[in-house]
């Protein structure tokens, strides 16, 4: 059995082989770490590898998975986005774990899975049989990739949704969310995103105009690219924090927040919200915690011996402004300050905007 190193197969084994070595420099890293979010996009990783090979020993003329393979579960399509949608969950929140309630999410993929190694036990003979009368005559192979769609559909809505509220969030933690917003994750949903749509199209065109097994090579080539960019990018994006972000409203499953601001917290009395009003802006104004690059809701919480739902809700109810929105507003007059002081003269515009 000889591999045929061509213009087809060649990329297609670089994007193989590139996506495995990645997949096991997360797993270590992962191990190391003990980071939960780096074994998931290892295993996305090598998930996604198993997308291409089938059209990798095609190109090459290896024939294996069509003549001793045949109808054999030999892709991981339907695990692929509940990977990437639970890498988000885990990186958004380090304290994140897999429950075994999670483990619906893998049905999709074990009955496609339990479908195929159920006929394809029964030896070549009946494989062939099945093939014939029943799997293609029934088009369950359009019902098959429908359902694989549909999935995909569902779980980049989800993982978008799950990203938008992370975002949110953000504004109500961190003086500097942009440090903590990460626009990777927003470039690895929309990477999907682009490459999914690229093979649905290419899929539609391929049936439309009955285009033969060469003419695949484009989207996989192009899915070949999403594998170098998720990889290489993927594991160059620092950690600054252990982030604790758990999201509020439903997704893929709903988990209530111990951040969620306390419904009596809403009905404060006036004078004891002017209070905490007073605190906040005495402690502010004394020990400058503004100028703290990385200052967060938690540890404005620990100065003043509160939990971040009561401090929340106060800076909403008190500031009407989020703690975001908060705290710059302390940077901005602190940068007008410094424009007018002497001693700031030879201070650049940006100079006096990092200082503050």
């Amino acid at each position: 059995m000889t591999f045929n190193l061509n213009l087809y197969s060649t990329p297609l084994l670089f994007g193989f082989v590139q996506g495995w070595v990645y997949a096991l420099l997360f797993w270590v890293r992962g191990t190391r770490q003990n980071r939960l979010s780096d074994w998931l996009f290892g295993a996305l990783l090598a998930a996604m590898t198993f997308e291409i090979w089938e059209y990798m020993l095609g190109f090459a003329g290896v024939e294996i998975l069509w003549n001793e393979l045949e109808f054999f579960p030999r892709t991981f399509g339907f695990l692929v986005m509940p990977l990437a949608y639970f890498y988000l969950k885990s990186q958004f929140n380090a304290a994140f774990r897999l429950r075994w309630a999670d483990a619906k999410h893998a049905l999709p993929f074990v009955v496609y899975a339990t479908y195929h190694l159920v006929v394809f036990v029964q030896g070549k003979t009946f494989v062939q049989h099945w093939l014939n009368h029943v799997h293609y005559a029934y088009h369950l192979e359009t019902v098959e990739w429908a359902l694989l769609v549909l999935q995909r559909v569902l779980y980049f809505y989800w993982a978008f949704q799950l990203y938008q509220e992370y975002r949110t969030w953000t504004y109500s933690q961190f003086s500097d969310p942009d440090a903590v917003s990460f626009g990777w994750f927003r470039n690895f949903l929309l990477a999907f995103a682009v490459a999914y749509l690229v093979g649905l199209v290419m899929t539609l065109l391929g049936w439309i105009f009955k285009l033969d097994f060469w003419h695949d090579w484009w989207d996989e080539l192009f899915f070949v690219g999403l594998i170098y960019y998720v990889a290489i990018t993927g594991y160059g994006q620092t950690q600054p924090r252990k982030l604790l972000f758990t999201p509020v409203t439903t997704t893929a499953e709903a988990v209530p927040t111990e951040e969620v601001a306390d419904p009596k917290t809403e009905k404060m009395p006036t004078v004891e919200l002017e209070q905490w009003k007073k605190r906040i802006e005495k402690l502010m104004t004394e020990e400058k915690l503004y100028l703290e690059s990385e200052l967060t809701l938690t540890d404005l919480a620990q100065r003043l011996k509160t939990n971040v739902s009561v401090l929340s809700a106060v800076i909403n109810g008190a500031f009407n402004k989020n703690f975001n929105d908060f705290v710059n507003e302390y940077r901005v007059e602190e940068v007008k300050r410094m424009l007018k002081d002497p001693a700031a003269k030879h201070l650049s515009l940006l100079g006096i905007g990092i200082e503050c």
